[in-house]
């Protein structure tokens, strides 16, 4: 404070002493002198006005930069006022110091949960009461299949039931929500307040993985209890049936060899033996639907993976006269996967794909690998051909079911398990009389 007084005492002596010249000077009606005296005088009090509110300008400056966040002003470090005042002045450099890293700290918490937000599988979507969305994350989006979304009444014309089941939706409490895409979405809600205005959170989870995989298991259990049950009570009658063979054969056809009786009884066990031989056989095929081992993961390149499946199937192709094109985006793209299992898969699509395209002109089949922006890699199968008609596309995946004189209606269920397995996808769109796409998620 020594040095300020000091400028404080210098000051008011300037004006004191150039106040006097003038009082002086104007009696005498030297008028030049007045006026520089008059002149002196003002310049005395700027400077002391100045000067005395120098700190009250530099809380001015430090308030106003906290208030509008500027922390990048810089306060001088002297000691031209005294040593006190250059403390102030490196107080105040050092607060903003400590305001800007809070802040930029504050801004990298924010960047780092925005991201999780954004990169996280589960959908989220915050709005206030008025409607108006103030989050919405990139698996919302996807989930929901917009692009934006920045009122909830943008809901309406896509997702006309979600938007009623929002409105309705009460907290905690979840509900089931079937897309268009026969994608089914787990919806719950939670209310909180901040800062004084509340605001709804909408969680999304595609559950559609977990309910074919519940779905599977289901039918595997099923398929097991029946092949359980079906091989307990065959294996006798089959038995008895020989038994029965022998017994006619040995005993009554000697006895009464032209008897025509004995004849329909012999050529009826014949047939019960091969249609009970027959029943086990069909029986033991579906072993393979409840007893698949678990995957083996190795990296292979997507071109030598298909390529190789595509040869099996050259000779089928030529005689089909189906052409065929594969194409591969990027042409180093890497699959990872039970080889042995995704190779399974592929036979059983591109097979369907053939037996579709039989006797149609201009027959295609495409293939085609590409990879999404998260990494995941998807494996398109298409045909041109007659497609599958709608009642038919919701039973294809379900085991036992099929629209073939001699098909199984096994293989496309065991390629759904074989990707749940993997942590993929198997799904399919078709349009009657354009053709049907199988689409596999890894």
């Amino acid at each position: 404070m020594k040095h300020f007084s000091i400028g404080i005492l210098w000051r008011v002596f300037w004006l004191t002493l150039s106040l006097g010249g003038l009082f002086y000077f104007v009696p005498d009606e030297q008028w030049i002198l007045s006026a520089l005296m008059a002149f002196m005088s003002a310049i005395a009090v700027f400077q002391l006005y100045y000067y005395a509110t120098s700190t009250n300008r530099k809380l001015a400056r430090f308030f106003e930069s906290v208030r509008y966040s500027d922390f990048a002003v810089k306060f001088r470090s002297d000691d031209k006022m005294g040593e006190s005042f250059r403390e102030i002045n490196q107080q105040f450099n050092e607060v903003l110091e400590a305001f800007r890293v809070a802040r930029a700290e504050k801004e990298a918490n924010l960047q780092y949960l925005n991201t999780i937000v954004q990169h996280i599988s589960t959908g989220l979507i915050s709005f206030g009461s008025d409607g108006r969305v103030e989050l919405v994350n990139s698996a919302a989006l996807k989930m929901l299949g917009i692009y934006r979304l920045r009122q909830l009444e943008d809901l309406q014309e896509p997702h006309p039931q979600l938007f009623t089941l929002i409105a309705t939706l009460r907290t905690g409490v979840r509900q089931l929500y079937q897309t268009s895409d026969d994608e089914s979405l787990s919806v719950q809600a939670t209310q909180i307040q901040l800062r004084g205005k509340v605001l709804r959170i909408l969680v999304l989870q595609n559950i559609q993985s977990e309910l074919q995989q519940k779905e599977i298991e289901a039918w595997q259990n099923l398929t097991r209890v029946l092949r359980h049950e079906i091989m307990n009570s065959l294996t006798p009658i089959l038995s008895l049936v020989g038994t029965m063979k022998e017994i006619v054969q040995l005993d009554i056809a000697p006895v009464a060899p032209d008897n025509e009786g004995v004849q329909d009884l012999t050529e009826a066990l014949q047939t019960l033996e091969k249609r009970s031989a027959g029943i086990i056989q069909f029986v033991n095929a579906y072993r393979d639907f409840t007893t698949l081992p678990k995957p083996t993961f190795v990296e292979i390149p997507a071109r030598e993976l298909l390529s190789g499946v595509l040869q099996l199937f050259q000779k089928s192709l030529q005689e089909a006269f189906i052409k065929t094109t594969l194409t591969i985006v990027p042409e180093s793209l890497v699959i990872t996967a039970d080889v042995d299992q995704i190779e399974q898969v592929l036979i059983n699509l591109i097979k369907n794909a053939i037996e579709a395209l039989q006797g149609h002109a201009n027959a295609l089949l495409t293939i085609r690998a590409y990879s999404d922006m998260n990494q995941r890699v998807y494996i398109e199968v298409a045909d041109n051909g007659l497609g599958i008609e709608p009642e038919a596309l919701e039973r294809i995946f379900i085991p036992f079911y099929t629209t073939k004189k001699t098909g199984s209606g096994i293989g496309l269920s065991l390629s759904r398990q074989i990707m749940q397995q993997h942590g993929g996808q198997l799904s399919v769109t078709s349009e009657v009389g354009k053709g049907t796409t199988f689409v596999i998620v890894l």
